[in-house]
Parts: structure tokens; sequence; C-alpha cells
């Protein structure tokens, strides 16, 4: 399988946070939804991929090109979509034409313009003046239209309502149906993952705490629930962000241990929504031991 983007041993720091052997893979053809909490280091790592941060260590490589010294050459092979508009507001679609094109070789006026009609943009009207869902498509143009192999996405659907994200989702879909084309795509809404991701790679605290395809991901955790009297000490330490309520319990446990699971507790496989509030219980559980030992 052809790795498109791989990355080895990341670290980056600043105050107060830092990435720490940060390392995943995507091969081409492939989705992969790279989700985790505000702060875990998306953006971060996403920057670290377009050499727009300088790491501290660690390799990416990106079409097999090192993502520092080959930083022009990837490029021309990049497409990027942030979750705001990189352009200058007073420009229309023409004018962005004629700017683009001296910047990519394999630059597509044609191609451009035949997005721009197919996703109903107006190529007459100031950017500054679309929507958030026809800037998210204006972006994707931009991609289509230099024949970018990889599109990195940070949060793009983030404020787009129900049909913009649809329509978004379809585009991605439709883009990597070649098989010679991948996409990082990087949100907090989950649902989006769920439909069109084929991996996943999960980032907490600047670290990677699962990397696999998504449905490794589901079978690998379940959601635990029941009466508390009836699961041990033992299983109990074994779970993620347990908590405990009037009727009973709830929390997230790995299905290598559902031997040990009593029968009168129920189990059900976990959405990424479902892991990311996990671990986010996990990690207020352990602050609050912390501060108790205080």
């Amino acid at each position: 399988m052809e790795i498109i983007l791989e990355i080895n041993g990341l670290n980056k720091s600043y105050e107060g946070f830092a990435l720490r052997d940060v390392s995943f893979s995507l091969p081409k053809g492939y989705i992969m939804g790279f989700v985790g909490q505000n702060g875990s280091g998306k953006t971060t790592t996403i920057r670290s991929i377009l050499n727009m941060a300088n790491i501290d260590s660690g390799k990416i490589s990106v079409f097999g090109l090192d993502s520092v010294n080959d930083s022009v050459a990837i490029k021309e092979r990049l497409g990027v979509v942030f979750d705001s508009l990189y352009l200058a507001d007073h420009l229309n679609v023409k004018q962005i034409d004629k700017q683009l094109a001296p910047f990519y070789k394999d630059w597509s006026s044609e191609e451009f313009f035949r997005r721009i009609n197919d996703f109903g943009l107006p190529d007459n009207k100031k950017v500054g003046d679309f929507s958030k869902g026809m800037k998210m498509k204006l972006m994707v143009a931009i991609a289509l239209s230099h024949k970018a192999e990889l599109m990195i996405l940070d949060e793009p659907t983030s404020g787009l309502d129900p049909v913009a994200r649809d329509e978004l989702l379809d585009i991605l879909s439709e883009y990597i149906s070649d098989e010679n084309r991948s996409v990082l795509f990087s949100t907090h809404i989950t649902s989006d993952v769920e439909r069109i991701a084929d991996y996943i790679t999960v980032l907490h605290n600047g670290k990677v705490w699962f990397t696999g395809t998504k449905d490794e991901l589901h079978e690998k955790y379940l959601v635990l629930r029941g009466a508390e009297e009836d699961i041990s000490s033992s299983l109990m330490e074994k779970c993620i962000g347990f908590h405990a309520y009037r009727n009973g319990f709830d929390a997230l446990i790995s299905a290598d241990l559902m031997d040990e699971i009593p029968r009168e507790l129920e189990t059900e496989k976990a959405s990424i929504d479902e892991i990311l509030v996990y671990i986010a219980k996990e990690d207020s559980h352990e602050q609050r031991s912390e501060n108790d030992k205080v």
C-alpha cells in the first residue's frame, strides 16, 4: 500500500503545550479523519506538515518528499482548505484565477471555472461577500484546479449549515474516487468523520491516542453500562472515563476485556463522539486525583 503522508516522531513545543512523538501515516486513495478536543494539537500538526511551523524533532514525508527540504515541490501538489478564506476579500473569482495561475505549473483555468459553475458560485461577486459554505467550495475548487494529490482540511465544516456540510463531504468522497488522491480531514464534528473517513487518528493532549482504520477503532472500544455493584474494583480500574451516577454507571472499555465483563453489565460499540467524551472524562478524573494528593 503506497503511503502519501507519513509522520514519524514529531515533536513541537510551545509555552504551555507540546506535540509529543506524534506518528501516523495515510495511504493513497483514502480519507483520514483527524480528531481530538480543541487544543489537542491538530492544527499544530497540520502547520508542521505544511512547513508553517519549525518542528523540534521528527520527520514528515509527503509524496515521499521531505516536508522541509522539498516544501515548494510538495505544495505544488497539495490542496489546503482552512476554516477561513486566505484570499483578499475584494477579489472576485475571475481575478483569483488570474492571480493563482502563475503559481502552479498545472493550473487549469478551464477546470477552475468548470468547478465554479458546478458549485454554483458567482464569478463576478467579491469573495468577501460569499457565505462560509461558498468560501469552502471556492477553496476546494482551487485545490482541484491544479491537480492536487493530497487535500488537507482544517476544521472546514465548522460553522457550516447541514446542507453545505453534506455538499462538501460529497465533494471529498468524489475527489478520492480514482484512488490516486487522499484527504486529511481535521474536524471536531465526528458525524462527518463517521460518514466519509476510512482511517482515524485521535490526538489527545499532543499525543496520538489511536491511529488506524475506522473499523478498527469501533471494534477496539465498547461503552460499558450497568449497576455499580455489578462491576469489580479491578475491572473498574481498567475503564476509561468511569462515571457513576444515581442509577448506575457508564465507561469506555477495551473490547479485549470482554471475557472479564459480567453478564449483568451491558455493552455496545462506542461512537467516535463517545470515545472523545470518555477520554476527556478520564483526564478530569486523573486531574481530580492529582489535586486530592496535593
